[in-house]
C-alpha cells in the first residue's frame, strides 16, 4: 500500500466515524466503531472494517443499514475529502476483535485450570 492510499484511509476512517455516528439516522445501525480503512493503491476502492456492539442480529441489521446509506456516505466522504473520484466503499466486520476476545478467554480458562491444579 502506498503512502497516499494510507493517508486517504486514515482520513476516511476519521470522517466515516463522524458520518456514521452523527449523520445517519437509520434505526438499524447500532453502535458502530470504524476500526480500519484499507484503500487500494489506485484509490478506487476502500474496505471499511467495523465492529458492532451486540449480537449477530445487530451486526446483520447494521450491515443492511450501512448498505442502504452507502450512497449518502460516499457523497459525504467526497465532500469532506476532496478527491477526484471517491472510492467505492465496502463494509466488512473486523474479525480481529472477536479473535482477540477468543484468545483472551482461552488464556483466562488455562490460567484458571492451572490455579485449580495447584490448590
Amino acid at each position: 500500500m502506498n503512502i497516499r492510499a494510507k493517508q486517504v484511509g486514515e482520513q476516511m476512517k476519521k470522517e466515516l466515524s463522524d458520518i456514521i455516528s452523527r449523520k445517519i439516522k437509520d434505526p438499524r445501525i447500532g453502535f458502530v466503531t470504524v476500526t480500519d480503512v484499507e484503500v487500494s493503491g489506485d484509490l478506487q476502492q476502500a474496505k471499511v472494517y467495523i465492529s458492532v456492539l451486540g449480537g449477530e442480529a445487530e451486526r446483520e441489521n447494521t450491515l443492511i443499514g450501512l448498505a442502504k446509506a452507502k450512497g449518502f456516505i460516499r457523497s459525504e466522504i467526497g465532500r469532506r475529502i476532496r478527491l477526484r473520484k471517491t472510492p467505492e466503499i465496502f463494509f466488512e466486520f473486523d474479525e480481529s476483535i472477536d479473535y482477540g476476545n477468543r484468545i483472551e478467554t482461552l488464556l483466562h480458562d488455562i490460567n484458571k485450570e492451572k490455579r485449580n491444579e495447584e490448590n
